[in-house]
């Protein structure tokens, strides 16, 4: 015979529960300061990386690129719940790594930008497929075990490489340069909002296609600003870009770990 549970029991039981899904929020709110600091890392990540491989031997930069992310990494997974420090800092190692992974392609192999970048689409589309068909949901705020957060970050990972890949093929084989680029990201980053006000589109879809489009976006716009005058740029140099949009981020990121306005409810 089955004895009637005590209501004492009860409440520890949603205390207990309550308490886990508060230490498993390993992600942040998705609101405006969200994607100001997704464009300035992606930025970022894009003018570190050339910095390194202009200032260390490639090999080397690649290898410094995969240590950081590697850290990153770890930290992040071994926090409890979300902090705003030690999940940007992952988000730009994986921007800088991301970055090496999708230039290694073309200047050490040789791959087209056009076949990189359909490459890491298509590889984009399987680790989205294999993380709904194990989860039943790609939503950001269901990130409550090790294994979605596993299939968040090798999603995270394959925007940064399909961004830089699509930023490049636009600027670098479409001719379109770094300024135009950036200003066509810029619009199409628009579409997704819309689609999503309008109801056209779900916001899971709506948030990983404009996750996607922040990287060609805040790339675009910081080779820009890096590349010499003779490549169409403003020949301000990747190392001061880097230090500029590295500024910004602490600041951003330091005001989110101050305040925790970012962090997501307990229970949600």
């Amino acid at each position: 015979m089955t004895s009637a549970r005590q209501p004492g029991a009860v409440l520890t039981d949603a205390t207990s529960a309550a308490g886990t899904r508060a230490r498993l929020a390993k992600v942040p709110q998705v609101t405006a300061i969200f994607w100001i600091i997704k464009v300035l890392t992606t930025g970022m990540g894009e003018t570190a990386s050339d910095f390194l491989a202009h200032t260390v031997a490639p090999p080397v930069a690649v290898g410094l690129g995969a240590l950081g992310l590697a850290v990153a990494l770890v930290l992040q997974f071994r926090v409890r719940r979300y902090l705003a420090g030690v999940y940007w800092f992952a988000v730009i190692m994986v921007s800088v790594f991301g970055t090496m992974a999708a230039d290694v392609l073309h200047v050490g192999l040789g791959v087209p930008y056009l076949v990189s970048t359909i490459g890491f689409a298509v590889a984009l589309a399987a680790v989205l497929l294999l993380w709904y068909a194990s989860e039943r949901t790609l939503s950001i705020h269901s990130i409550t075990t090790p294994r979605r957060e596993l299939f968040y970050w090798a999603t995270v990972l394959a925007t940064f490489a399909l961004g830089t890949a699509a930023g490049d093929l636009t600027a670098v084989t479409f001719g379109w340069g770094y300024l135009l680029s950036g200003v066509i990201f810029a619009a199409a980053i628009a579409v997704p909002a819309l689609a999503f006000r309008t109801g056209t589109l779900n916001a899971v879809a709506a948030f990983w296609t404009a996750y996607v489009i922040t990287r060609p976006l805040g790339a675009s716009f910081a080779d820009w600003m890096g590349v010499s005058h003779e490549r169409g740029g403003l020949g301000l140099g990747t190392g001061s870009v880097t230090v500029a949009w590295t500024v910004l981020i602490v600041v951003l990121v330091g005001y989110l770990a101050v305040t925790r306005v970012d962090a997501e409810p307990a229970g949600r």
